[in-house]
């Protein structure tokens, strides 16, 4: 059996709800639309799940370019407006240093209740957002059921792993194997870099935000601890990839691996 797509998971505002289109179009710097935008407080530091799950149940959509937005709230109000920048921002973003704009509007009054603190909408000036490599992240439904079996958890929603592209038709963790190669899905030919090192986010629910499953304790109990490309260990689950070809993916394509 041919592994294939499955899932594509995009986030247009970082830490907000993923949607989940039938087809992506993989640049160079990943998906256009994907995290482009994100949340800071009123210090400038960044206001993602882990400051606040309760962000979880917002919707987002947005275009390619970033020119309008649309929030959609669980008790079904809807935001929308077009993208008009203010300010210029630098925020750290893990290890990065994000450049952006802040978005003037109604997204802070929206948003201020879930977030439960003052804050402002920031559109990065880079398509793609604050990653300057490991544009494209994968996961398998095996590795999914391996942790869910690990977990004693009937079925753990790969959701919360935030994943650009979910597969099916493979062993139990094995993308970890595809690490220093290529794979081809559809039109685009990704380059498998590393093992994804995981975060407390994973442990919260996707619809909720409340944490249910100790994803990350469970991850090391039954894989242990794996170096990352630094050497230092972590709770590894699913790959990061760049994109050495750029091209369109749909659902249900086929994943090809080339060497």
């Amino acid at each position: 059996m041919a592994a294939v797509v499955t899932r594509f998971s995009i986030a247009p505002v970082r830490s907000l709800g993923l949607e989940h289109p039938d087809t992506i179009d993989l640049t160079t710097v990943g998906v256009r639309e994907d995290r482009r935008f994100y949340l800071v407080d009123q210090d400038g530091r960044l206001v993602d799940r882990l400051v606040s799950g309760r962000l979880a149940p917002i919707g987002a959509h947005t275009d390619a370019d970033g020119e309008r937005l649309r929030l959609t709230f669980p008790h079904g109000n809807v935001v929308e407006d077009d993208v008009r920048l203010g300010e210029a921002v630098e925020t750290y973003v893990y290890g990065r240093t994000a450049v952006g704009h802040v978005v003037e509007g109604p997204w802070a009054v929206a948003l201020e209740p879930y977030a439960r603190r003052w804050v402002r909408l920031v559109r990065t000036d880079r398509p793609g957002g604050t990653r300057d490599r490991a544009h494209a992240s994968l996961v398998s439904r095996a590795s999914v059921l391996a942790l869910s079996a690990a977990a004693e958890v009937a079925d753990v929603d790969a959701r919360r792993f935030r994943m650009l592209i979910e597969i099916d038709g493979t062993a139990a963790h094995e993308e970890d194997r595809w690490v220093g190669g290529r794979i081809a899905i559809g039109d685009a030919i990704l380059r498998i870099n590393e093992r994804d090192a995981r975060c407390a986010i994973t442990t919260q629910n996707p619809d909720t935000g409340e944490r249910d499953v100790d994803t990350l304790r469970t991850i090391i109990r039954y894989r242990g601890l794996i170096p990352d490309r630094h050497g230092a260990p972590k709770a590894m689950f699913g790959v990061l990839a760049d994109i050495d070809q750029p091209g369109r993916i749909h659902l249900g394509d086929e994943v090809r691996v080339l060497d």
